[in-house]
């Protein structure tokens, strides 16, 4: 800028409460020796990387560039001390009571919402309020996100899972979690409609379909959508009736993308209200259920429908990794 060449900053001192090839990517000794001595240098590191250095023009001080300064591979905890230790354990266990605590906020401001659109008799909100629940459900998925990863992380040192970093699972068995939230789906369908049995659903996957992800994501979005396939099939057919049209779920996995498709006989809905669907005071239920006021205890039971929060937040988890859930009407 201003015609000025980009300056470099000075090498930093080394921290000296990281003792000399404490972790894989330390420097060795000939790189700093190499970086510390007179005139131009290059070397190349661990990983085969090449760092240069360069001398000032008063040969006084060294300058690198700062790609590779301050890489070190992450702490594990492993040489803290023991105060350190127990100022984690104590942070953890806080940051659980607080995430526990918020469990039911999303039932909460549902109810809340849904009395507010009684009292006002409004059938649909304005664009501003709508933009503001989805900052702040994006905004809660990302710190429960961030707690539940610093809890796992902590309780990791106790118990180990070969296939998890935090809460984030590096071979998330697609199929395991469809089946688990089918048969969670239909166990609600069940006993919400008093049936027998639940309309079946046919899962089509692979056996050996695995990616990285946060299994709890993708088990909410399978549930909602699956609950909300279900509810459509009895309603539409009637409750009465001893079979019911098999849902689909058939799971593809592309070069770039996992889809997974859910398709049932459930009658569609008409064109104009498919906008409708992605707002969060949107329900085809005609009584929303009320909620009790101990509603927030560990033994609550997420209602079948009612709320119209399902499809609005299951989108957002889709899209907090990048992902996207649509909906593609068929009425009638």
């Amino acid at each position: 800028m201003n015609g000025r060449e980009p300056r470099m900053l000075e090498q930093a001192t080394p921290n000296p409460s990281i003792k000399q090839g404490q972790y894989r990517s330390s420097p060795t000794t000939s790189i700093l020796n190499s970086i510390y001595s007179n005139g131009n240098s290059s070397v190349i590191g661990n990983n085969g990387s090449t760092t240069t250095t360069t001398t000032a023009t008063n040969g006084a001080k060294h300058r690198v560039a700062g790609t590779r300064r301050y890489f070190v591979a992450a702490d594990d905890g492993a040489d803290w001390p023991p105060e350190l230790i127990d100022y984690n354990a104590r942070l953890a266990s806080t940051l659980d009571k607080i995430k526990r605590r918020h469990d039911s906020v999303v039932t909460t401001v549902a109810q809340g919402v849904l009395e507010w659109k009684r009292k006002k008799q409004r059938l649909q909100i304005d664009s501003g309020i709508q933009a503001f629940l989805d900052r702040f459900y994006m905004s809660r998925i990302g710190i429960r996100m961030l707690i539940g990863q610093h809890i796992a992380l902590t309780n990791q040192h106790h118990t180990y899972h070969p296939n998890y970093v935090g809460i984030i699972c590096t071979k998330t068995n697609v199929r395991q979690l469809a089946q688990e939230a089918i048969d969670n789906a239909r166990f609600v369908c069940e006993d919400h409609y008093g049936l027998f049995e639940a309309p079946k659903v046919q899962l089509v996957c692979r056996d050996d379909l695995d990616f990285m992800y946060v299994p709890g994501h993708l088990s909410h979005m399978l549930f909602e959508t699956i609950k909300n396939s279900l509810r459509a099939v009895v309603e539409t057919h009637g409750p009465e009736n001893d079979s019911f049209p098999v849902t689909k779920v058939i799971v593809a996995e592309g070069r770039e993308d996992i889809t997974i498709k859910i398709s049932d006989e459930g009658g569609g809905i008409p064109r104009s209200a498919i906008p409708l669907v992605w707002t969060y005071m949107y329900t085809t239920v005609d009584q929303t259920p009320n909620l009790d006021p101990d509603f927030n205890k560990s033994d609550f039971k997420a209602p079948m429908a009612g709320f119209g929060y399902g499809l609005p937040i299951s989108r957002l988890y889709a899209r907090y990794f990048g992902g996207d859930l649509k909906l593609i009407s068929m009425e009638g």
